[in-house]
């Protein structure tokens, strides 16, 4: 399911404009890819970046999500604590 970027930018832009759930969809097709060994060294290696790029894409997607999540704080003592925010 990887998909031909045109160059180094169009790829990063299709790879952003992804939903979480289709890049990480898209990420765990390429991993089977990979694992059965069925594809060509190039392809692989073109394949590989995509997947890369997939990757940074949901780590990115979770961080955000997280932040939206829970606050950090410092309590009293000085110790950081997580405090759930309201998410509307």
């Amino acid at each position: 399911m990887a998909k031909k970027a045109g160059g180094p930018a169009s790829g990063a832009e299709d790879v952003a404009a992804l939903s979480f759930e289709q890049a990480l969809k898209e990420l765990e097709d390429i991993v089977r890819r990979l694992e059965a060994g069925d594809v060509d060294l190039e392809n692989s290696i073109e394949i590989y970046g995509r997947g890369v790029a997939l990757k940074r894409h949901c780590e990115t997607k979770l961080k955000a999500a997280q932040e939206r999540i829970e606050k950090i704080s410092l309590g009293p003592d000085g110790e950081p604590r997580a405090q759930a925010t309201d998410i509307e």
